[in-house]
């Protein structure tokens, strides 16, 4: 005997209420395909390069110097994709040419030209400026506004980031060891091949999300907050309140422009992950693989840590004690300059040219994904809180300016071949700990200028 339960609408909408729409799992993998792509590239690409029967011969120094200015400009385009997209293309749009500059640009690596090379890369900004900020827009858009899963959404979606960048040196280092550098370089586009294929098979669920046009022709604030920072963390890793509407606008400006200082002096140390760190692990650690496979390690303690961190910051909330927006900074940056500082030791250990144990370099990364997660958070939704509603589109292009300038200056790995290792490490330790200090300084100025963050 069987019975027919008819739910209460009511019940109904509240059950829909709670899932996340088929739409998000669809970005999911869009994401983690072009990152996956994405740090396919950017975990060998400075190894590449250098290699004179694959790559080109190049000295090290030239390597890093180009590498940084790519960066720069990978972290500058996407305010003009997100601008286009919201004028013109429309997000999806925005999207499928990112991807399809993506594919060209993994394509040409996979041939040996310097010319050939130097379109490659340029392709690969100009698809994240299409990509990077337009994916992110959408996964906003899938939900209402005030809707309680939005955060959720986003903490999941981060993890598709992350599981992308974590694979992709895995990948990469079995197709060099396997086949060499240009065909783990296509590897790359038929990653992006599955991720513009994606959305378009499951393009049903996503119509939804796209915007075309806005009024106000500014760059949306969604695709803002993920656009140039490094695949910024879930917001719930930082979250407060605001009260900032009695405070001047002259002494929220000056806080901001802190705020700046410490992305320029964290992105020029955290971003020599791809460089600098790179080298130490392909030359200075002592494990039967290359370098590439270190590009890991960071997103791969970003999965470890982000959801145990949120909780804990969720405890001391429950209990009065979370400490406020400029707080975390602080004590992010400490664990930066901690982390380099394990590199020194590590660096001393080895006698600067001799190999160590990757716990070294495992141990350091730990520390210093830590210190990401207590930094990275706030992004541009911390100037859209703080900034002065007439400034605030200033505002935010000085946080675009001070995360292009920061990863130009990763430049400074041209001193790694000139200094010792261990003196190179306690350089950019001692940049983030004095910027640690600045903010420690300033923090009860800071906190009054930024109440509620």
């Amino acid at each position: 005997m069987s019975a027919t339960v008819i739910a209460h609408p009511a019940a109904r909408a509240e059950t829909a209420a709670d899932k996340h729409p088929p739409g998000l799992y669809v970005l999911f993998l869009t994401e983690m395909w072009e990152r996956f792509s994405f740090y396919t590239v950017g975990g060998m690409w400075v190894l590449y390069v250098q290699n004179a029967e694959q790559g080109f011969g190049w000295t090290r120094d030239h390597a890093t110097s180009l590498w940084s200015t790519y960066l720069m400009f990978v972290y500058a385009s996407p305010l003009i994709g997100g601008l286009i997209a919201d004028r013109k293309l429309g997000y999806r749009r925005a999207v499928t040419l990112g991807g399809l500059f993506f594919m060209a640009g993994h394509a040409l690596l996979a041939v040996r030209s310097v010319p050939v090379m130097y379109a490659a890369l340029a392709c690969l900004v100009i698809g994240n400026g299409f990509f990077k900020p337009n994916v992110s827009a959408m996964v906003g858009n899938l939900y209402p506004e005030g809707s309680r899963l939005k955060d959720r959404a986003y903490n999941i979606f981060y993890m598709g980031i992350n599981v992308g960048a974590f694979l992709a040196p895995l990948v990469a280092e079995f197709m060099v060891q396997k086949f060499g550098f240009h065909p783990a370089f296509f590897v790359g586009a038929i990653g992006m091949v599955l991720s513009v294929s994606i959305l378009w098979r499951f393009r049903r669920h996503v119509l939804h999300a796209d915007r075309k046009r806005t009024t106000a022709g500014t760059l949306p604030a969604g695709a803002a907050a993920a656009a140039v920072t490094e695949d910024a963390p879930p917001p719930g890793v930082s979250h407060q309140g605001q009260a900032i509407d009695a405070i001047s606008d002259s002494r929220r400006v000056g806080a901001l422009i802190v705020i700046f200082l410490i992305v320029i002096v964290f992105w020029m140390v955290f971003h020599q992950n791809q460089i600098t760190l790179t080298y130490w692990a392909n030359d200075n650690t002592d494990w039967n693989v290359t370098g590439i496979i270190s590009n890991s390690i960071n997103p791969g303690w970003v999965l470890l840590l982000t959801f145990p961190l949120v909780w804990f910051w969720q405890w001391l909330d429950r209990r009065g004690k979370e400490p406020s927006t400029p707080t975390k900074m602080a004590i992010g940056m400490c664990l930066t300059g901690l982390s380099f500082f394990i590199m020194y030791f590590a660096g001393k250990a080895g006698g600067d040219v001799g190999k160590v144990s990757p716990w070294w370099l495992i141990g350091a990364y730990g520390v210093l994904t830590l210190g990401e997660l207590m930094l990275s958070p706030m992004g541009l939704s911390l100037v859209s809180k703080v900034a002065p509603i007439r400034l605030r589109g200033v505002m935010m292009g000085g946080w675009f300016v001070a995360t292009a300038i920061g990863n130009k200056l990763t430049a400074i790995g041209v001193f790694w071949d000139d200094w010792a290792h261990s003196t190179f490490f306690a350089v950019l330790g001692s940049c983030a700990l004095v910027m640690a200090v600045v903010l420690t300084l300033l923090l009860k100025p800071l906190k009054r200028a930024m109440p509620g963050v």
